[in-house]
């Protein structure tokens, strides 16, 4: 398969990582609007400035989204209306209206939409839910995302504009930690939201509290100011055990585990390529995220 990129900026370098080793997978094309990001990929592929240019000239067989979360929705609909399998960056769109939207146009044109939560292939997250006894049934789930915003977001200070970012910690850790705790648990609903904002009335911390069909319930912390970086998960079992995993443990250095993790994004996404399927996992979580906001919008109105 060769992979087109489009967006050239903090998380591509992991996708483009795994797309140049040898492998089944390739780095087909590269479209950034800015030609300096473009400019080191000059002499080993295509290079474009309009995704819709590199799409009219072929050779693609699926493509990565990674631009700023306002683009995710005109780019991956002229992607997906074209019939090709798309790879998008969570969140799946700013808007649920748009999300849904695309999932829509995704199924008319029989094309893959597959939404990139990396944190479900974090190796301490899969030898937790692997190492789950069978037998006995999970009562509680407490999900941490903690972080110092500004100190991840390199030179896409996009993350910091409410009005691309679809928001603030909500928006856009919410997703992966949404998606970790329906990872455990199935479809989740929200049951209760507490969200604080800072003088310019973005959303820097929440806690978020989802219920599982069955009765079990998951807590997700949501930090954007926090010291250092905090990112586990605790599961509470109904006979009283309790194990946890640490996402950044073995992994020293900021963003460090991020290379294991797009490497397994990446392989899911062309399992589903060939396989087929519906993936719905993008949308579950945008639902959630418009649920918070719905709700914490609710409580403040009153």
């Amino acid at each position: 398969m060769r992979i087109g990129v489009v967006g050239i900026g903090v998380i591509s370098r992991f996708y483009l990582a795994v797309l140049r080793e040898s492998g089944p997978l390739s780095l087909g094309a590269v479209c950034d609007v800015r030609p300096e990001a473009l400019a080191p990929y000059r002499d080993e592929v295509p290079c474009w400035s309009d995704h819709r240019a590199m799409m009219a000239a072929g050779g693609l067989d699926a493509v990565v989204v990674t631009v700023p979360n306002d683009r995710h929705a005109p780019v991956c609909h002229d992607l997906l209306d074209a019939g090709l399998p798309v790879c998008v960056e969570k969140p799946l769109a700013i808007t649920l209206d748009d999300g849904r939207a695309l999932a829509e146009l995704a199924a008319a044109r029989a094309a893959v939409l597959f939404t990139a939560f990396h944190r479900r292939y974090n190796a301490r997250v899969r030898a937790l839910l692997d190492g789950l006894p069978g037998d006995v049934p999970i009562e509680s789930v407490r999900v941490r995302y903690l972080e110092r915003i500004e100190d991840h977001v390199g030179d896409d200070r996009w993350y910091l504009d409410p009005a691309r970012c679809g928001g603030g910690c909500v928006a856009d850790n919410g997703p992966n930690a949404f998606d970790l705790a329906r990872l455990f648990l199935g479809p989740l609903s929200l049951s209760d939201v507490d969200v604080r904002r800072d003088e310019a009335g973005v959303d820097r911390q929440a806690e978020i509290r989802l219920t599982a069909a069955s009765g079990a319930e998951a807590v997700v912390e949501l930090d954007w100011s926090h010291e250092g970086e905090t990112k586990d998960i605790e599961v509470r079992l109904a006979d009283g055990t309790v194990r946890r995993a640490d996402m950044l443990t073995g992994f020293p250095g900021l963003k460090q585990s991020l290379w294991h993790e797009y490497s397994g994004v990446l392989k899911d996404f062309a399992r589903a390529v060939h396989v087929g399927g519906e993936d719905d996992a993008g949308l579950s979580a945008l639902e959630l995220v418009d649920a918070v906001y719905r709700a914490e919008l609710s409580v403040r109105g009153r």
